[in-house]
Parts: structure tokens; C-alpha cells; sequence
């Protein structure tokens, strides 16, 4: 069966919780979308950020919305190494010990002990695109990926199965340049 899955590439951003973004930005602050992502009720936001390690920053990082439970800081392999900090390779969510950073707004800053990853490679699914694919939540596959001059396979995604996602496959900018994506790039998953 041929299972083909949208190749989208997740840049640096940060998601943040309601206290911090108050902090940033002023008491009562909301976000300003700025356009919906591909997963639902997901946005970019007008907001941006600096991001500051030991040894450098990100001027203008953006915001992703809505609000989220807890502070994360997301950045490619590349990105820690770029600014002094130790970012680890987990799921979105799944901040406990991890890097740590500044985040300074117009209004304030932060100073975040743990939350910068680096997002782990993964597909979005429904539960019917799951059963349509033969897939499972957690399910940890291979995707092939097909492009001009830099073809790979993507071992160890990981399939998250929820029915307010989109059927789409996310990878950092490291991954993405690694394998030549471009806009509207599909991958197979093999296995």
C-alpha cells in the first residue's frame, strides 16, 4: 500500500505559556495571529522574541499560538550548537531537563531553566489516517524521501495520533536541508 506523508519543515519558534507571554509583552497581552498552520487551530503569531545562549542569540524568533501549558524553545541542532545551549532531541512537550535560555520581549524577560529541544521528527495523524496507514500513536516508523539531488530515509519518527491533527510529517531545518525538501515535497513511509 502506498503511503505517501507531507514533508513540512518546523523552524526555530517558541510556544509560550499565558505568565511568561505576559511577562514579555505586558499584563493581558493576547497573541496576534499572523497565519494558521497546517495543524488545526495552530498559528504563527505577529509576536517575535529574542532567544539568548552563552554564546550568541536569535533576534527575531517567532511565536507559535495559542498559549501553551508550559514555556518551549524549539531550534535545530545547528541552532543549539550556534548559541552555547545543550538542546535535546524530544518530543514537543517533553521539556523535563532540558536546555535552558533567555527570552526577552518588548515588555520583559524570562529566564527558562528547562524548554529548549530539539523537536524530534514526527508525523501528525488522525486516527482514521492511522488505521487507513496501518499505524499506531507512538509508533516509531521510516519515511523515505525522494528529492532532486539529496534522497534519504528519516529512521526513528514517531507517529502521534490525535483526531485534531493533520496528516502532515514535521522535521527541523537541519533535516530538511540535509535531504533537499521543497514546498509540497511527500515522503513514503517504509516501515
Amino acid at each position: 500500500m502506498n503511503k505517501p506523508i507531507l514533508l513540512e519543515t518546523s523552524a526555530r519558534h517558541v510556544h509560550v505559556s499565558r505568565e511568561d507571554l505576559e511577562t514579555l509583552f505586558g499584563k493581558g497581552y493576547q497573541l496576534t495571529p499572523k497565519k494558521p498552520l497546517s495543524q488545526p487551530g495552530q498559528f504563527s503569531c505577529q509576536e517575535r522574541v529574542q532567544v539568548i545562549g552563552p554564546k550568541n542569540s536569535f533576534g527575531t524568533v517567532s511565536i507559535l499560538g495559542p498559549v501553551r501549558n508550559a514555556t518551549q524553545v524549539e531550534i535545530s541542532a545547528t541552532d543549539a550548537r550556534s548559541i552555547g545551549v545543550v538542546a535535546p532531541v524530544r518530543e514537543s512537550g517533553d521539556i523535563e531537563g532540558s536546555g535552558s535560555c533567555k527570552i526577552v520581549g518588548p515588555k520583559g524577560e524570562i529566564e527558562i531553566s528547562q524548554g529548549v529541544i530539539v523537536a524530534k521528527r514526527h508525523i501528525h495523524a488522525t486516527p482514521e489516517d492511522a488505521e487507513r496507514f496501518g499505524l499506531k500513536d507512538k509508533q516509531v516508523v521510516s519515511v523515505k524521501v525522494e528529492s532532486a539531488s539529496r534522497s534519504l530515509i528519516f529512521d526513528d519518527v514517531v507517529v502521534r495520533v490525535n483526531p485534531s491533527f493533520s496528516l502532515a510529517m514535521h522535521i527541523d531545518t537541519d533535516e530538511s536541508n540535509a535531504a533537499g525538501v521543497t514546498p509540497g515535497l511527500y515522503g513514503e513511509i517504509i516501515a
